[in-house]
Parts: C-alpha cells; structure tokens; sequence
C-alpha cells in the first residue's frame, strides 16, 4: 500500500532534494520486514496469548512474520526500554500490560520518557483477573480468605505479578478493602505468580483469567472471585469482589498497542485498522472471551489520550494503597 503525500506547487531544488528521504520512507509499503511485538511479560499470560493472536493473524494478511519477543521483568521497563529505542517505523511495537502507566509513579528515574517517547496505535480492551487459591489452603470464600490473613497478621502472602501491574494493585486495593495485613512477593509474571500459588509457597494470587482458567478447570486452584463489575460468562457461578466487598474498587487499566514516538501517522492508521479488523473476527471474539477479555479497540489519537489520562489517574490509586516511588 503507498500513502499519498502532498506538496507544495513550487519548491526549491535543495529543500525538494532533502525531502526525498523521508518521501521515499513514507511511500515504502508497510510492513516491508517481520514485525517484532514486544511484550512487557514472560509467556504464558493472558497479555503474551493476546499478542500471539493478533501477531498470527497479522502475518497472515500481511505476508511478514510477526516475532512475539517477551521481555517480562524489572515491572516491564526491559520491553519498554527497547521500544523506546527502536526505529519508528511501525516494525517494533510494545504491548505494555498495566504497568506501563503506573511505572512513572513508582519509578521516577525510568530510563525512557512515557509521554515523550511512545505513541498510541490502539487500544485492544479490557480484561477479566481472578482471585484464586490452592484448594489445600483449606478457603471456599473470599471471606474464608480474609478471616485466614486477620488470624494470621503479616503472615499470609500475596503472590503477584510485577509491582504496578494492573493485577498487583488490584491486589493492593483488596487488601485495603479487606482491612488484612499480608506480605506481597512479586514475580516476573502472572503465571509465575500463580505456580508459586499451586505449589504453596504463596497463599492467593490475583492474576488474568487466561492464564488462570487451565488450573481452575483442571481443579489445581479454586476461583474464589472475579475483579470485574459482573460475573464472567466463563465462570458464572464465581462471584465478584464487589459481592463481598462494596469498598472494592478496582484498578481499571486497559490492554493497547505502543509504538515509539515519530511513527508516521499512515502506519499507525494501518495497525489500528488491521487490529480492529482481527478483534471483530467471530473466532477472534470468541478465543477472547474465553480468557476474560472484553475487546475495545480506539483510533491511535484515541488511545494516545487514553494511556496519558490513566498515568494521572493510577497517581492516585497509589497513594491510596499506600505505595511508595522507589
């Protein structure tokens, strides 16, 4: 596909000659290389199977391989150091998971510029987390769970993803809802968060429901609860948090697509529209709803303002649970 370019009637030859470069980089077809999608996760969680979807079906309507690199650790500032840095060109895009907005509250020194250094593509929706635990912990409720960490003060332990993640302060703010004194031990990611939980070694965990379903329907966890405003259709008969705690409330942070700051409008349309395309897919929706994601796609100007405006909004959520800028 090339992008039409406008230009003045009447030119110089040398400012029509140190146009060229950039003329010919705009009407070069898209993708002209595989793209690589880097996610701020290890694999195996619910935001590295929403990458590994739309990446598949990208390179089948594009004819270029889409690479998933996973760069899970240090609370996702790895991945998106390295989209900050890459070429913008639309061949390197992050997919940052909800750590990436609460990073610049808890991290001051980032090594990368939130607002200066990214653009938004889109915004993919919003997913569904469970509050889960191992079966032998002996709890069948969230209030089994809370009377457990008031008997016990300090002694209990939260296993949860980076610090910042959309999960962990949603662990945060349960805490703070359940009045109950725990010790929160932070994993690369969520599936990591949740074998510890398996094994033992953690008493509950809050994590994507894509990554936790397989060990709920095996029965290697119990579902004790859901953190959205309704049930999930995938597992009705779990009730919400908000069912036990009406002070709940949860971290709303939604999934989306970055690209580094300087990518040309035209291909950041193009990715917009291409994913839209996928989300609306009827396999697409229905793979979707069984890991808890509800798909919302936006326009890139429409999630540029999104992650912004959720920056300014997790300020105070982390004041609120009490966090502390490292």
């Amino acid at each position: 596909m090339f992008w039409p370019v406008a230009f003045a009637a009447v030119v110089t030859v040398g400012v029509a000659g140190a146009a060229l470069p950039a003329l010919a980089q705009t009407q070069q077809k898209f993708p002209s290389k595989p793209i690589r999608l880097v996610v701020a996760f290890t694999a195996g969680g619910s935001t590295d199977t929403i990458a590994r979807m739309i990446g598949q079906k990208m390179s089948e309507s594009w004819g270029q391989s889409v690479v998933v690199d996973n760069r899970g650790g240090a609370g996702g500032t790895l991945a998106a150091s390295a989209v900050a840095k890459a070429a913008p060109d639309g061949h390197t895009l992050l997919l940052p998971g909800g750590n990436f907005v609460i990073n610049p509250v808890l991290q001051p020194n980032l090594p990368y510029d939130p607002f200066k250094d990214f653009a938004g593509v889109t915004q993919l929706g919003f997913g569904t987390q469970v509050l889960s635990v191992a079966p032998a912990l002996g709890v069948k409720s969230v209030e089994d769970l809370i009377a457990l960490a008031k008997a016990q003060p300090g002694k209990i332990i939260f296993g949860s993803p980076p610090v910042g993640a959309g999960t962990h302060l949603n662990g945060a703010r349960f805490n703070l809802a359940a009045g109950i004194r725990v010790v929160t031990v932070a994993f690369k990611g969520g599936q990591e968060a949740l074998i510890q939980t398996l094994g033992g070694r953690t008493h509950y965990a809050i994590s994507g429901l894509a990554v936790a379903l397989p060990f709920i329907k095996d029965g290697k966890l119990l579902a004790l609860a859901v953190t959205t405003p309704q049930r999930s259709p995938v597992l009705p008969e779990v009730p919400t948090l908000a069912e036990t705690l009406p002070e709940f409330r949860r971290s709303e942070t939604s999934i989306g697509l970055l690209a580094p700051a300087k990518t040309p409008p035209p291909i950041l349309n193009q990715i917009s529209k291409e994913v839209a395309r996928i989300l609306d897919l009827p396999a697409i929706k229905e793979q979707l709803q069984g890991i808890g994601i509800v798909p919302v796609p936006t326009t890139p100007e429409e999630y540029d303002k999104i992650f912004r405006a959720q920056i300014e909004i997790l300020s105070k959520l982390v004041r609120d649970a009490g966090l502390r800028p490292k």
